[in-house]
């Protein structure tokens, strides 16, 4: 087997000369320097322009694995993206408004309930009279002054109600929360449970609950 041989120019003309066994193959660098550097084992070194054009299209796959955004080395793509994050945005705020509307709507009308509603809480002979008058039911209450401490339970308990559910619904908003549903809820329990104090001296009495059945009879 022969063994390999090293060329070099001179002249014009090409020299074979053996080569030692375990030495790297020499050749010349460009633009005449002397300097000697070893021979890639696979392929060639990359020329000065290619060098280049590989700076300023770095590997995509790397800025991948690093966490780096390819488009963002790029000035045209930022504008696309800040554009989409607005675009994105716009629904949530119109969505934010609308909860906002709808939350300080029902705050509001809760409002309202409670106000006209406490006196006549208070004052509960009238309230059972309109109650009485409503369902058509003849009767009257036999100690009407056992029914006020339940009138103002129940007006406590609004005013209490309506206050806790304001507090909590700004809390909500301010966190940017879905809120609407807050002051609903809130309202039906709180009416609910007011209804049920309201009614206790009625049911109580055994005069006024037989008139009620008679009167479903």
């Amino acid at each position: 087997m022969s063994d390999p041989v090293d060329r070099t120019a001179s002249h014009g003309t090409e020299e074979l000369r053996p080569r030692p066994h375990g030495t790297e193959e020499l050749r010349p660098r460009p633009h005449g320097t002397e300097e000697l550097r070893p021979r890639p084992q696979y392929g060639e070194y990359a020329t000065p322009e290619e060098q280049r054009a590989r700076i300023q299209q770095p590997d995509l796959t790397r800025l991948l694995d690093t966490g780096q955004d390819p488009d963002a080395l790029h000035g045209a793509p930022a504008g696309t993206a800040v554009a989409a994050a607005v675009k994105d945005e716009a629904p949530i705020r119109r969505g934010r408004f609308v909860d906002r509307v709808a939350t300080i709507a029902l705050l509001v009308y809760g409002l309202v309930n409670v106000v006209t509603g406490i006196p006549g809480m208070i004052n509960y002979e009238s309230y059972v009279g309109t109650v009485f008058s409503l369902l058509g039911v003849d009767a009257q209450l036999s100690d009407p002054a056992a029914g006020r401490p339940w009138g103002l339970a129940a007006a406590l308990l609004l005013a209490i109600g309506w206050l806790a559910t304001a507090y909590l619904s700004w809390r909500s908003l301010r966190r940017g929360r879905v809120t609407w549903w807050i002051p609903l809820v809130a309202g039906i329990v709180f009416t609910f449970v007011s209804g049920i104090l309201l009614m206790v001296p009625i049911v109580s009495d055994p005069t006024v609950w037989n008139a009620i059945l008679d009167t479903a009879r």
